[in-house]
């Protein structure tokens, strides 16, 4: 049986890694999170992920064209294995022509650009552009979609289930506020080249200038993406990112009876995740965070360290009530491979534990000659450290 020992880290010490220049502010009341007349909705911190604000957010619902968010990220996935290119020239098909609702206005059997035709999707929301594109990956839509909803499940999004890449209405069609804010996360994070698109107001094919039905780019300059959706049955639907002082937001805002509803109830929650909640970083990936006793080993000290960077969302007024407990093995021993998981940090709020990350070894220690393994049992022995 493992034993451990504990080391405890005061709030004002794990403040100190974070360098906030909010230090020593007054404390900030939050206010109870709004209350939307959307359907269902969502606001999530982006790096942390942690969901600020919710409303029936597991609650399943037609997606309209939010759906294309998923087919830009199986998209951007093939641009990114290298299985299509931008410069691709897609043959347009009277299936990818035919399709209803919003438009590219592209032609049947002339040959578009991928690039055009993603564009086309993002900024216009046209869905022959998505059925064009659908078609040039899978050979046929019905193809493609099985690669949505693989996506679908990789990411997580165990509530969503696609039978189009347009969005139109279908039986067994549906996503989540939840899954839709994991989508948008994933999407800003695994492609930040093409991200940018999201945020391009103006789009001109064929001599025809398209613009971005996402009014809340030109109202809030910190939102820079990502989409809006409307059929009867959805309502209006817009899923937003904006970023302020270094921190990332994203809302989603399912079944709003307006368009301007449908910003102002998106805005509203920004406003309100930017004004009451801070993210700060707690610790460095890779950086030491507590040198420990290697017993046995060619060295007698080893660094330990979190894998990835830690990071929390909290209402302003709370940090002070932030505090750490490390947790690391003892003894240890060598060998020690490089990545060893050898304790944990615990993050405390007041008295409840709301993270533990483990702490990995930093390097890798060999075992020590028999000259170092004897004369550290014999210290272990007497319990005493070397001089």
């Amino acid at each position: 049986m493992k034993s451990y020992r504990y080391f405890s880290i005061g709030c004002w010490i794990l403040l100190l890694f974070v360098g906030n220049p909010a230090l020593g502010q007054v404390s900030l009341l939050t206010p109870s999170a709004p209350t939307l007349s959307a359907k269902t909705y969502i606001l999530e911190d982006f790096t942390t992920g942690q969901v600020l604000v919710e409303s029936q957010s597991n609650s399943r619902i037609e997606p309209a064209s939010i759906t294309k968010l998923m087919t830009s990220y199986v998209v951007f996935s093939e641009l990114k294995r290298g299985n299509i290119h931008l410069e691709d020239e897609v043959l347009i098909s009277e299936n990818a022509w035919r399709t209803g609702g919003s438009r590219t206005f592209i032609e049947v059997n002339t040959r578009v650009p991928v690039e055009i035709l993603v564009k086309g999707m993002i900024i216009q929301s046209g869905n022959d552009a998505s059925v064009a594109l659908a078609e040039q990956i899978g050979g046929t839509e019905e193809v493609f979609v099985a690669l949505m909803n693989q996506q679908a499940q990789r990411l997580g999004m165990l509530d969503s289930h696609f039978e189009n890449s347009t969005g139109l209405p279908s039986q067994n069609h549906y996503m989540t506020a939840r899954d839709i804010a994991v989508l948008a996360r994933a999407i800003i994070q695994d492609f930040p080249e093409y991200y940018p698109w999201y945020s391009e107001q103006k789009f001109t094919y064929n001599n025809i200038n398209q613009y971005n039905r996402d009014t809340l780019l030109k109202r809030d300059p910190s939102v820079d993406g990502l989409k809006t959706g409307y059929t009867k049955a959805a309502g209006y639907c817009l899923v937003s990112s904006a970023k302020r002082n270094g921190m990332r937001l994203i809302s989603v805002v399912m079944g709003a009876a307006s368009p301007n509803i449908r910003e102002n109830e998106a805005l509203t929650l920004l406003n309100y995740g930017f004004r009451f909640y801070d993210t700060r970083g707690l610790y460095t990936a890779k950086a030491p965070v507590i040198d420990v006793r290697v017993w046995q080993g060619v060295e007698k000290k080893l660094s330990l360290g979190l894998a990835n960077d830690l990071s929390m969302t909290l209402p302003r007024g709370q940090w002070k009530e932030l505090s750490s407990t490390i947790q690391v093995e003892d003894p240890i021993t060598a060998p020690i491979a490089k990545g060893a998981k050898l304790g944990a940090v615990v993050i405390k709020l007041g008295e409840k534990a709301v993270l533990k990350e483990p702490l990995i070894a930093l390097t890798t220690i060999p075992e020590g000659s028999w000259w170092q393994r004897m004369n550290d049992w014999v210290l272990s022995f007497f319990n005493k450290e070397s001089p």
